[in-house]
């Protein structure tokens, strides 16, 4: 009995009960001559906004069909930036010249709002879906239903072939890895299945056709006592490089002590942005750091990204899944194995756990072509 019972807690992660859950969905389609055609037949590129009512029918439709569809929060956008969400207590969104970001509380917020600029023709619409309410994990099978049921709807009206959608469904839970050190005692047991098995467990079938990917964040803040653990010369053209040579030998460390080979840390001011791919993709895009993995192949390895020249405010470190990592029904083992190197980095650095805070995000993200 007992050894059955330790089985079991191996495949559960006892995640904090003040953890925050948030899932968002992004519906893209092309902007082709078509579709401006059929939404906008009497568009003049001579005027000052010939976008506009191309843009204005189409965001009202969606609107008009999340009020049918009980969805609280919907936005358009047609300005070809990277969309990212995250949650925060005032709700609120800033745009970059890469990324629009939305920042809210999926239990107070509701919110519908256009995002373009009418004298511009975007390569793409983005509709994006923001769930809302209390138990976003236990109803996000429930919500992607509701927004593909409006997809469809959607892409019938204005005569889109359902393929010409692409979908991605993205879910969080984010929680301080230390929060029982500040007293949170109650904890939630989880075994992190991936997206499409709890899908199916409700009846709510995907196509087999899509893909997937799950990984992990932590926030590393850079503060003077982790400056203080190396000696830096102010003088040096490149004065940091010791302390992120200290932060990346750490991060093996810990990593490959917990059987973690599939990741990376990212020091170089830009956002890291994971995403499936067949092949491993290390690169720059503007303000982006994009990473590459292909979850059906061995991990392929650990990397460091920094500029010793510089300093930033936050390091990243990256835990990307491979299929491996969710045979035992979930990614829970992944998820312990992550929380058991982060607390041995903590040691490392001497963090204060009763008083600093070690963010960890876990991502499952799941994208198709939609098929309505």
């Amino acid at each position: 009995m007992s050894i059955v019972r330790k089985r079991s807690a191996a495949h559960k992660a006892y995640i904090p009960s003040n953890a925050r859950d948030n899932q968002y969905i992004l519906a893209e389609f092309a902007i082709t001559d078509e579709l401006i055609k059929l939404i906008a037949p009497y568009t003049s590129k001579n005027s000052v906004q010939p976008y506009y009512h191309l843009y204005q029918s189409l965001s009202q439709l969606l609107f008009t069909l999340s009020n049918d569809y009980d969805i609280k929060s919907s936005l358009f956008i047609a300005n070809d930036k990277l969309v990212r969400v995250r949650y925060s207590q005032e709700m609120h969104q800033w745009q970059t010249s890469q990324q629009i970001l939305f920042y809210y509380d999926p239990q107070s917020h509701e919110l519908q709002n256009s995002f373009f600029d009418a004298s511009i023709r975007a390569k793409k619409i983005t509709l994006l879906f923001l769930a809302s309410g209390d138990d976003i994990r236990i109803n996000a099978a429930l919500f992607h239903q509701k927004v593909t049921g409006l997809l469809a709807n959607f892409t019938e009206q204005i005569k889109l072939p359902t393929k010409a959608i692409r979908l991605r469904d993205h879910q969080h839970l984010t929680y301080d890895l230390f929060a029982k050190n500040k007293g949170c005692l109650g904890t939630q047991a989880h075994k992190l299945r991936p997206i499409y098995e709890r899908y199916k467990s409700q009846d709510v079938a995907i196509s087999p056709e899509c893909s997937a990917i799950s990984y992990a964040v932590i926030n590393l803040t850079v503060n003077n006592r982790i400056l203080g653990l190396v000696d830096i010369d102010a003088n040096s053209i490149d004065p940091y490089n010791p302390l992120y040579t200290y932060l990346t030998d750490t991060f093996s460390l810990v990593a490959k002590r917990f059987n973690l080979n599939n990741g990376a840390l990212i020091a170089n001011g830009l956002v890291p942005i994971v995403r499936h791919s067949l092949h491993e993709i290390i690169s720059k895009m503007g303000e982006l750091q994009m990473l590459g993995y292909n979850p059906n192949l061995s991990p392929c390895g650990l990397v460091s990204k920094w500029k010793a020249d510089e300093l930033v405010d936050n390091v990243q470190l990256i835990f990307v899944a491979t299929t491996e990592d969710s045979k035992n029904s979930g990614y829970a083992k992944f998820v312990n194995q992550i929380e058991q190197a982060m607390r041995l980095l903590a040691t490392e650095l001497e963090i204060p756990i009763n008083k600093d805070e070690l963010t960890l995000r876990f991502h499952q993200h799941i994208a198709y072509d939609f098929h309505g």
